[in-house]
């Protein structure tokens, strides 16, 4: 809860810089793509990889993390784990081989996973419900900034430093958002301080997979932020410097265009909410267009009609904001923080998925005579699909609630 010396506002705001951190780690590897390859000798499906591993370890903990907020806070949590990403910043700065890399980025992932999550905690505790999806909103608009940092002011740095110059000005803002949530965040201890029993905890995750609608929940989980993820963190600048001959100053302007549109999106999705009625069809819609323009770009339709269709994929990103309150809506109050640490793992076990496969398909493209990027993007308009199909397919949390003997309407905490 807050103290009165701290606003509710005024401490998201503070959460929201490790999260805005987080965001600008999880796609630096974009911008980063060139010079690495060039440097390491990075095939697409290693590169692939160093961009999944962030993911990969990110996603892996969202459990524990989520323990780690029920027992000893939002604050607690990220202040303890945050510096982690100083550290891997560090060691890929200063890599001299791909294991390197890829233990850097391991320890960054593990700095950051619980970044979003404090947030999102954070305002179902500290806001009342009916603002939740408004709130939730702004809040993944205002971390969204993290993208601006790796659009141009990045490749700038890249291009006139170094790469390298790049991970030590980003570990040198992890620090200062570190110091800012040690200073500025206020939070009462739990009344009744327990030891964190794991076994326990994770036998509370399996009530949520007992309930038949969490697996079409985490079905379209898996796929719709890593459909974004894999275009704005990693295939974006290599798609327009090999297909167009972009610089890489040009293509982080185009990012940072996505970025701005990311950062209207997810606000804008969280106004226009149209309730639990029809929620779960805007969801699905937005996945099946988001994936109808993703099939676009693999046609090639030339340079500025590719940018723009990556413009509205990031416009329409947004809808992910309707996820966070349809889970929010699909659990009563009791199971909402394991929920939300479900759902966010899904979503970037997801992202290290998608990255790790699409580097596998950009390798395979060339052995079956097809486009590189015209066989990634395709492939990641066709795991949106899927993932849209389990949403759809899948059973409701009305029709759950109805097979488990509850009241449909007690599904809303």
């Amino acid at each position: 809860m807050p103290s009165p010396s701290r606003s509710p506002w005024l401490m998201l705001l503070v959460l929201l810089s490790g999260f805005t951190m987080s965001q600008a780690f999880r796609t630096a590897a974009g911008i980063m793509a060139p010079p690495l390859q060039h440097d390491f000798g990075l095939t697409p499906q290693q590169l692939g990889l160093f961009a999944a591993a962030f993911h990969f370890s990110f996603a892996s903990l969202q459990l524990f993390m989520g323990m780690g907020i029920d027992v000893y806070g939002p604050k607690r949590t990220v202040a303890t784990v945050l510096p982690l990403t100083v550290v891997g910043s560090l060691l890929t700065a200063s890599a001299h081989s791909y294991p390197m890399l890829i233990a850097g980025q391991v320890l960054t992932g593990i700095g950051c996973a619980p970044a979003f999550l404090v947030c999102t905690v954070f305002i179902a505790r500290n806001f009342a419900p009916e603002r939740f999806a408004a709130v939730n909103g702004a809040a993944l608009g205002i971390g969204s900034i993290g993208l601006l940092l790796t659009g141009t002011p990045l490749a700038w740095l890249i291009e006139h430093v170094s790469w390298r110059a790049g991970f030590l000005a980003m570990a040198a803002c992890a620090a200062l958002a570190w110091l800012a949530i040690l200073l500025l965040v206020r939070e009462e201890r739990p009344a009744q301080h327990q030891p964190l029993n794991v076994l326990t905890a994770l036998r509370g995750y399996g009530e949520l997979f007992r309930l038949p609608h969490t697996l079409g929940i985490i079905g379209l989980a898996l796929f719709s932020y890593a459909a974004f993820m894999s275009l704005r963190g990693l295939w974006l600048t290599p798609l327009l410097i090999e297909r167009y001959g972009f610089t890489l100053v040009e293509t982080g302007n185009v990012a940072i265009g996505i970025s701005i549109l990311g950062m209207i999106g997810a606000p804008l999705f969280g106004r226009l909410d149209p309730g639990e009625q029809r929620r779960r069809q805007w969801i699905l819609g937005c996945a099946l267009l988001t994936a109808l323009l993703f099939f676009g770009i693999a046609l090639r339709p030339g340079a500025s009609i590719e940018v723009t269709l990556a413009l509205a994929i990031s416009l329409l990103s947004g809808f992910g904001t309707l996820q966070y309150a349809d889970v929010r809506a699909a659990y009563p109050a009791r199971m909402t923080g394991r929920a939300m640490a479900i759902f966010t793992m899904a979503m970037f076990l997801g992202v290290a998925v998608m990255q790790w496969l699409t580097g596998g398909v950009a390798s395979a493209a060339a052995a079956l005579q097809v486009e590189r990027y015209a066989a990634v993007m395709a492939g990641i308009g066709a795991f949106l699909v899927g993932g849209a199909l389990l949403f759809r397919w899948l059973p409701a949390p009305g029709r759950a609630a109805a097979a488990a003997g509850t009241e449909p309407s007690q599904s809303a905490p």
